[in-house]
């Protein structure tokens, strides 16, 4: 069953997002008084307006009259594979949302249409390259010329009549089509994505907690008291709610258990402020020029630094994290901690769950890989005059291809801990094979993933 989502502009969430992008919602379009308002402003501008008056880019101070749609056409030149369509649908929703907020100056007339296709599953055929966070242009200008009726729609319409269309303007072209609604969405999904995977975290280490009996003291709550911050706080407090406590044969245990709250803390703070960001653009009018006031406001909101320095951070702490699941599972290999056979193997000589650390440090390094800072980069185009990039595109990018390589490390530390559990007669009701024959531990590693959900 879905549920609708009303969109005013100013309160849209990474969670809705999601939800409506894989079609578990609707959106309704609520007050467009804002958006009128920008509308009529922009019918009443004298002098030289960015993008309506002028060319852009290094053309900026070039008058041009009547150059109608060209602008879009110009700049839906993309390339690559074309992008899910959950992602194209995350774009619209988030542009819907913005011109909500108003600022733009787009015809508000857009804006049932935008909604009927978001709700219809049209989405516009984004490919994967094109932006470098300073504007998602050329997914945009495909979207807008999808309403248009110049480039085809992902879902084919029953009939033409059927298929969403709006005649925007040459007036529309560059407010519709300036802004960063294809990062923020996926910026947005890799959020809402990533936060019950940090839930899930907490679950599979209580399961190696339980499987090596670490010590439960560094959770104790004078422990968090003694350092304020809030997901170290709140990761120790779930994590000890988990545990039965009790006493541990070390007086302390590898970081891989004694510093969890800390280091799966940080994630959660940085995941805390990537989603603050995020949430914070998906409701600005960041327009440029922006209408507001009764004139043209020229400026830099557009600009996606604050989106990737957040999400540069996320992607770090991520790394973080998933070092100490591997550093877990490797103390699970060792008898010096488990009490049983090499490898958790059912006997002397067996390779038993070896393979799951290689399997592990894979991904790990594959995490790793996604984690270079795009901060670091810089661009000069348009004949110097736009001398820098945030590259928030490729932050976010990154940021929803983290989620497969965390799932599989966490899921080996799973696999690794229900075998230690059991091996030493201890409860554990997570639904992987019981047998520990040396056999093909793929099938266990996919069951795994499968159930961390059930640990959020």
């Amino acid at each position: 069953m879905t549920t609708d989502i009303t969109l005013d502009g100013t309160t849209l969430t990474c969670e809705q997002v999601g939800a409506v992008a894989r079609g578990e919602a609707r959106v309704a379009v609520g007050s467009t008084a804002a958006a009128q308002a920008a509308w009529h402003a922009s019918g009443q501008l004298h002098g030289p307006v960015y993008g309506r008056t002028t060319g852009v880019g290094a053309n900026k101070d070039v008058a041009v009259h009547a150059q109608g749609m060209d602008l879009a056409r110009s700049h839906a030149g993309g390339a690559g594979p074309l992008v899910e369509e959950e992602r194209a649908r995350a774009m619209l929703v988030i542009r819907l949302n913005q011109i909500l907020r108003g600022g733009s100056g787009v015809n508000p007339g857009v804006l049932p249409v935008l909604a009927y296709a978001i709700n219809e599953g049209f989405t516009p055929p984004v490919r994967l390259y094109g932006a470098i966070g300073t504007g998602d242009l050329t997914a945009l200008s495909t979207a807008a010329l999808c309403l248009t009726g110049e480039v085809p729609w992902r879902r084919a319409p029953w009939s033409p009549d059927e298929a969403p269309s709006f005649a925007l303007s040459g007036s529309d072209a560059l407010p519709f089509m300036s802004a960063n609604a294809m990062t923020l969405g996926d910026a947005a999904l890799a959020c809402a994505g990533l936060r019950p995977l940090l839930g899930a975290s907490i679950g599979v280490a209580a399961h190696s907690w339980r499987a090596v009996d670490a010590s439960d003291e560094p959770l104790e709550q004078p422990v968090q008291d003694a350092r304020r911050h809030p997901g170290q706080a709140r990761v120790a407090t779930r994590l000890r709610r988990r545990l039965a406590g009790g006493p541990s044969p070390r007086l302390q245990d590898p970081y891989g258990y004694r510093a969890f709250p800390q280091v799966h803390g940080a994630a959660f703070d940085a995941l805390d402020m990537a989603e603050r960001v995020v949430t914070t653009d998906m409701n600005s009018a960041a327009e440029n020029p922006l209408i507001a006031g009764g004139r043209a406001w020229h400026n830099g909101n557009f600009h996606t630094a604050p989106v990737a320095l957040a999400l540069d951070g996320l992607r770090a702490a991520l790394v973080q994290t998933a070092s100490l699941s591997t550093a877990r599972l490797a103390t699970m290999m060792e008898p010096a901690y488990t009490g049983l056979i090499p490898f958790l193997a059912d006997r002397p000589g067996a390779s038993g769950a070896l393979i799951l650390e290689y399997v592990a440090y894979d991904a790990l390094a594959t995490l790793r890989n996604l984690a270079a800072p795009v901060t670091l980069g810089g661009a000069v185009l348009s004949r110097s005059v736009e001398d820098h990039a945030g590259f928030g595109t490729q932050a976010a990018r990154a940021c929803l291809a983290t989620r497969e390589p965390y799932e599989i490390v966490l899921a080996c530390e799973l696999v690794a801990a229900v075998r230690a559990q059991r091996q030493r007669g201890l409860s554990c009701d997570v639904p992987l094979d019981p047998r520990m024959e040396d056999r093909p531990l793929d099938a266990d590693i996919e069951a795994a993933r499968a159930a961390l959900p059930a640990f959020a």
